[in-house]
């Protein structure tokens, strides 16, 4: 859904309230317009922010694409669509997207206000992600994890069996993104254990980019 221009602008200087959704998964849930981007939020954390979505961009900028082979991805946690958003029209790169949301809040607003912006085909789902990566069968050559309720990861998401889980989704030579908090000590210190304990324990080759408050836990070297 297209904003008035005048809106856009006013954004720029400050963050316009545009609608609230609250819902059983995330009862502070809302959009909002800030510097001419979607916001999506809740009362702890930012879900999406187009491009300046900054984990994920600057994860996507040491990504060297033309050394990858990537068509097929895998978002779980959609939010309004920041990633197939910003590797189209910031990367120029259009991919064919399976997208997990939990929330039909979530997937309501992504419907009404980001889906018909984005070019590239997407099969978003209203699902559990667990579910989903249990079922199915499916291989992808970038796998997205982004799954926070508010500002915490569920811990089943953390554990050894739902990382083996996503690596048999994995296609040969696939790339997984693990979004981590980072954004004080707590955060950081549970996930360096998460690191340790659990990702390496199934990635033994992983690495991880520190990008301001977050980190992006990757299987491989890229």
């Amino acid at each position: 859904m297209q904003q008035p221009l005048w809106k856009r602008y006013l954004s720029y200087l400050s963050e316009i309230h545009i609608e609230s959704a609250p819902s059983d998964l995330n009862p502070h849930l809302y959009v909002s317009l800030k510097k001419g981007r979607y916001q999506l939020c809740t009362a702890n954390a930012i879900y999406s922010y187009g491009d300046l979505y900054d984990n994920f961009f600057k994860a996507f900028q040491h990504l060297d694409f033309e050394q990858q082979s990537i068509k097929q991805v895998l978002i779980l946690g959609f939010g309004l669509g920041s990633i197939p958003w910003m590797l189209e029209k910031n990367f120029k790169k259009q991919f064919e997207y399976t997208a997990i949301e939990a929330d039909e809040a979530v997937v309501y607003l992504a419907n009404k206000y980001v889906l018909d912006e984005i070019e590239s085909p997407i099969q978003l789902i209203c699902t559990d992600a667990e579910a989903y990566i249990d079922q199915s069968q499916t291989q992808f050559d970038l796998i997205c994890m982004d799954i926070f309720l508010d500002d915490i990861t569920p811990e089943r998401f953390k554990s050894q069996d739902f990382l083996k889980a996503l690596e048999a989704r994995l296609s040969p030579n696939g790339i997984l993104f693990y979004n981590c908090l980072s954004a004080n000590k707590k955060d950081r210190i549970q996930t360096e254990n998460f690191y340790r304990e659990n990702f390496q324990k199934v990635f033994p080759e992983a690495i991880f980019l520190d990008v301001n408050s977050n980190w992006i836990i990757i299987n491989r070297p890229i």
